[in-house]
Order: C-alpha cells, then structure tokens, then sequence
C-alpha cells in the first residue's frame, strides 16, 4: 500500500474501486431496494479484495483455517445480511494520502465511513466532523462486539491518552492498523550501529545510496530525531519522571525557530539522498539501487518478505533516541450518516467484521501491517504470529515477548505470550509488525499542528524541496 502523508504534488481525485459492480458514486446514493447504502474510504490496497489461491490457506495452531477467496466487501455485505437481516451495499473508494481523502471531502464528497491516520483524525475532530461511537459499540458482551472485546489494551490505552481539546481521540476513532517509523537497511552494506542513528540519512557514508519519504511530516520528525537525539538519549532526560510527556513535548516542537533548524537539517538530507519517495523505495532497495530507506514498519515487511523470495536478507531498525508510533482508525463522518441510526449501525457492524479475529489475518497477510486487534480470549491472531514467524529449529530460537500487546490487562496469570521465534524474524518481519517493548518506550504519536504551524511547516517544506542548495 502507499501509506503517505503530506506530499509535494497538486490533490488528486480519489480513484474509485469497484469491488461488487457497484455503479453509485460518493454523494449520490442510489436506492433502487431496501438496502442501507454504505460510502466507505480507505487506504489504497489497505484491504483484503480476495482471489487466494488454495495453497495460500493459513492453517493455524488453534484449528482454524483462513482463506480470502471473495473481498473482504463482498463478505461483509453477506455477513451483515445473515446477522441483522438487513442488505447493505458498500460503495467502496480508496485514497493516496490523508490530505486527498481531506480534499475530497472539501469539494463536498460525502462518505459515511474513513480510515484516516491520528493527525487528520485531530483535525476532523477540531472540525467538528466525526461522530463518536455508540455505547452499545463499546459494550463487551456482545458477542459481535470483535472490536471492544479484541482490541488490544496497549492500543486502546494509547488511543485513550491520544486527546484533543480534552477529549480522547479513542472516542472518535477504532484502531485498524499501527506501526513505527525506522530504517529498512541491507545489513551487508549498512552498520546496524548507522541504523539505529536517525543521522543516517545524512551519514556520508551512504552518500546518494538511502531514499527519505517524500512527506513533510515524517521528514519533520526524522529530522527533529536528528536534532533532539543527543539530549533525549542522556540517561539524566530517560530517567526524569513524565519522560514521555517531555519526549512528545520536544519532538513535537513547531516554533518558529525549531521550523528553521528543520529546515536546515533537511537541506543536508536533500544533498545526501538518493531521493525523496512516496512508494519507489521499496522497489530501490529490493533491486539494489539504495542500501537503506526511511521507511513505514508495514512497508519494511512487504520490502524484507520480497527480497526474501530471491534469498536476500534485510533488517528493520527503530533509531535507539525515539520513533513515531502511528495509528489509522475507522472514524464516522457526521455529513454521512448525520441521524440515519441504521446506517451507523451499519458502520459499527463493519469495523466489527474487520476486527473478528480471521478477518483481521485475512487483511494482514494481504497488506503486510499490524492490526490494532490483539482478539481478546481468541487465540487466532497471536497464532498467526507463530505461523509466520515461529522458528522450525527450536534449538536456535529466541524468545520473543509479546505480552505488552496480547496480554489483557497484562495478567501476571497469563504471562504466557511468548514466541519462540526464529533469529532472523527476530531483528526483521516480526520486529517490524511487533517492536520490543523498549522501542514503544521511546515512541512519540505525531500531534495535529494546527493550522497555523502546518502553514509554516508546509512553506519550510516547499521552500526546501524546490529552493534549498545545499
């Protein structure tokens, strides 16, 4: 998938998917039956659409066995007819970044149903736009509640301290999928030492042979990586109380000064790089051309299971000062269901079918991302975990702790989530879709600007790409 934020490009309208022939278009809802008329938008390839082989069935520990064979949709519409005995038909449309899906939005598309990441789900909520979930969606004994009763706790706790103006993001949005920002190397070429420094991308060493994002605001934070490490990494700054307030406090800096020296840091990433990319790098380090990139966790999986194939080995490394910790969440658009109570029901009834445990290794295995549901008493998604990423020699596995994240409530009882991974999962798939508990430590949720910030920000970005000479 393309997971971008800001880029350097006019908006582009949002290209349209047809997964079931469906002929209606976002804004204009056509009812030719009874059916409730769902407008959903998404990430682009951020879903499963189906057409697996036979030989793709995943064959789990606890007996179950996952197959994709229709879209995700289409099962949907299917599901939700047996269980409420009502149709629902799903217009489905899919975007390239957070600022086309917003865009689209401004010309006055209208969609019941978006996947946002956590800034332009502040913004929404600073706009008025979004419309919380319902109590009955958040009760845990019900039984098709899979979202309430699997999310994971370490996500939803995140989620919940997540606030704008005092209210938490959590009750606007559910968690689909999450990851880290960090460097995907080649560890033939690259020190792992140069990796774990967010001053890679502007190392010598690698002159002209590591990509960044073409993003202002990952850019901004690798940058403010740089320019914070040195403090944030004294154990005097790690060790004072409320240092995960202090550490968001200090990256998410947008003074006027801190914009300048950004600025200036860029203009050395510029003259370093091979290039600003919004999807290439994953094909550049899998055919050689770069021997590192700046890259999104979800994306370093796709890159490292690629090169895989062909016997080549690539590691995935979150800088040792801080990462950004990301989230996309399902959020409900006011101007699209505005009162219509059976289409919010709809709405909830599909972030739940995308959270049931099968349905979620369904979506990861197609998109390579973690998912923010960890399935609460199922065992489904923690054995697929094993499935992928468990070591066939056990005398040369590692224990891998997975309890921050599986482990409800973090029970003492059941301390148990544990894989005996293989060595090599262990410093690349597998810590890319689950980072050690230290790397979270040390992760930072990007906040919303606000207007006048991203304004400053986005002039700085402009003048840098276009201007700067380095």
């Amino acid at each position: 998938m393309v997971k971008g934020y800001f880029k350097l490009t006019a908006a582009v309208l949002i290209a349209s998917l047809s997964m079931n022939m469906l002929t209606g278009c976002a804004g204009h809802e056509k009812k030719s039956d009874d059916r409730i008329v769902l407008r959903i938008a998404n990430w682009e390839e951020y879903i499963d659409e189906g057409g697996w082989s036979e030989d793709e069935m995943i064959r789990l520990e606890n007996g179950k066995k996952i197959i994709g064979k229709n879209s995700m949709i289409h099962d949907f519409e299917k599901w939700y007819a047996s269980v409420y005995h009502k149709k629902v038909r799903v217009e489905y449309s899919s975007f390239g970044t957070n600022e086309d899906m917003y865009n689209q939005l401004t010309i006055g598309d209208v969609y019941d149903l978006i996947c946002p990441s956590e800034y332009m789900i502040m913004k929404l909520m600073s706009e008025g736009k979004l419309l919380p979930y319902s109590d009955k969606f958040r009760d845990t004994s019900r039984k098709d509640n899979y979202y309430a009763r699997g999310v994971s706790d370490y996500i939803k706790g995140r989620l919940d301290q997540l606030e704008f103006s005092g209210e938490p993001v959590g009750r606007y949005a559910a968690g689909y999928m999450w990851g880290t920002l960090g460097y995907l190397y080649n560890p033939r070429y690259v020190d792992k030492k140069d990796a774990l420094d967010w001053g890679l991308l502007v190392n010598p060493k690698y002159k002209k042979r590591v990509t960044a994002k073409d993003s202002v605001r990952d850019c901004y934070f690798a940058a403010m990586g740089m320019k914070t490490q040195s403090k944030v990494s004294a154990p005097a700054f790690i060790d004072q109380k409320g240092y995960s307030t202090k550490l968001s406090a200090m990256i998410n800096n947008t003074s006027e000064k801190t914009v300048k020296d950004v600025e200036d840091i860029l203009a050395k990433v510029k003259d370093n790089v091979y290039s600003f990319e919004t999807d290439s790098g994953k094909a550049d380090i899998v055919s050689g051309k770069v021997v590192a990139n700046l890259q999104w966790s979800g994306d370093a999986v796709y890159s490292m299971q690629q090169v895989a194939e062909d016997g080549i080995r690539l590691e995935y490394a979150v800088p040792k000062a801080s990462t950004n910790l990301w989230f996309d969440g399902w959020c409900m658009l006011k101007n699209g269901i505005g009162g219509d109570k059976e289409k919010q029901k709809a709405a909830e009834a599909f972030v739940n079918f995308v959270s049931r445990p099968d349905n979620v290794v369904r979506n990861m295995y197609y998109v390579g991302y973690t998912s923010a549901i960890a399935g609460g008493g199922d065992t489904t998604v923690y054995d697929y975990v094993k499935y992928m990423y468990g070591a066939d020699e056990q005398e040369k596995a590692v224990d891998y702790d997975l309890n921050y994240f599986f482990n409800k409530k973090r029970s003492k009882k059941n301390n148990t989530y544990y894989i005996k991974a293989d060595p090599q999962a262990a410093s690349g798939q597998l810590y890319a879709q689950y980072p050690t508990e230290d790397v979270l430590k040390r992760s930072v949720v990007m906040a919303y600007f606000g207007d006048k910030a991203n304004e400053d920000i986005s002039r700085m970005w402009v003048d840098m790409r276009c201007f700067s000479i380095f």
